[in-house]
């Protein structure tokens, strides 16, 4: 539940940090500061090192949740408001509790799946109601779901033996050999020019949604079983739509309101199912 609410301000605080930076400079910094904040805590706490069969499984989760996830969420909110891909956050569970099945050996009940399709159709359901297709944002988002749940199983697997913080950290390290030196290159020479809430954004998005939200998470994904603790993401769309809200000043539409209940009620049979 802590992660979850953590969880919950990433994409209204990416949204700020856009109103400063690039995707690009963004998406390297925030895995920058985060490796770097990481590193430090490995070097201070000194956890037991991965074992050599474990680097595959890193490369995986470093991929989606320090690159690829951050990096397709802050394009799509280039293109539409925090607000509007958040519905999508909805699909994460289902997403997370696929990849457990795949990568973790879980096997939920037929009703759990028959729950996770029906989510899923209402899902596309609210991306396509204005035509018959996807508008580039909804597949970024869509990319991004993708990204985000094999990288919360690949988490939740390995924290079963290494604990949930060090995974998470190590996961940030083993990402700093592309992140920092991007970031440098891509840093702007005027940051004086850059409005504050920016910086609020890139400092939320760098600690808490890339470190210290997964040290909860990741533990309750290895407590609790990655599918059926993944359902708790339920609560996620309605948190980060009151903080569009009260923080953006975005409008809620009804459509996202009702699409958001209708997920959640899915997930919410899914996570009794599982």
């Amino acid at each position: 539940m802590i992660g979850v609410a953590i969880f919950s301000g990433s994409l209204p605080a990416t949204r700020l940090a856009l109103t400063g930076f690039d995707p690009l400079f963004l998406t390297s910094a925030r895995g920058a500061l985060a490796g770097l904040a990481s590193a430090a805590l490995l070097a201070i706490v000194r956890p037991r090192l991965p074992a050599g069969g474990d680097i595959a499984a890193f490369g995986v989760l470093s991929l989606c949740v320090v690159l690829a996830f951050p990096l397709l969420t802050a394009f799509a909110l280039m293109r539409v408001e925090s607000a509007h891909a958040i519905v999508f956050i909805g699909l994460l569970p289902l997403a997370t509790a696929g990849f457990g099945a795949l990568r973790a050996g879980e096997r939920p009940s037929r009703r759990f799946w028959l729950f996770a399709c029906l989510g899923s159709a209402i899902v596309a359901g609210f991306a396509l109601r204005g035509g018959v297709s996807l508008e580039p944002a909804d597949l970024l988002m869509l990319a991004a779901i993708v990204a985000g749940g094999l990288g919360y199983a690949e988490g939740g697997r390995l924290s079963r033996r290494l604990g949930g913080w060090p995974v998470i950290a190590w996961a940030n390290v083993a990402a700093l050999p592309v992140t920092l030196p991007l970031a440098w290159w891509l840093a702007s020479p005027h940051v004086s020019g850059i409005p504050g809430p920016a910086w609020a954004g890139l400092g939320y998005v760098s600690l808490f949604s890339m470190l210290i939200g997964f040290v909860f998470w990741n533990r309750g994904l290895a407590r609790g079983g990655i599918a059926a603790v993944g359902q708790l993401q339920l609560l996620q769309p309605f948190l980060g739509l009151a903080l569009a809200a009260l923080l953006l000043g975005e409008r809620i539409e009804p459509a996202m309101v009702i699409a958001a209940l209708a997920v959640v009620a899915c997930v919410a049979g899914a996570r009794r199912a599982a």
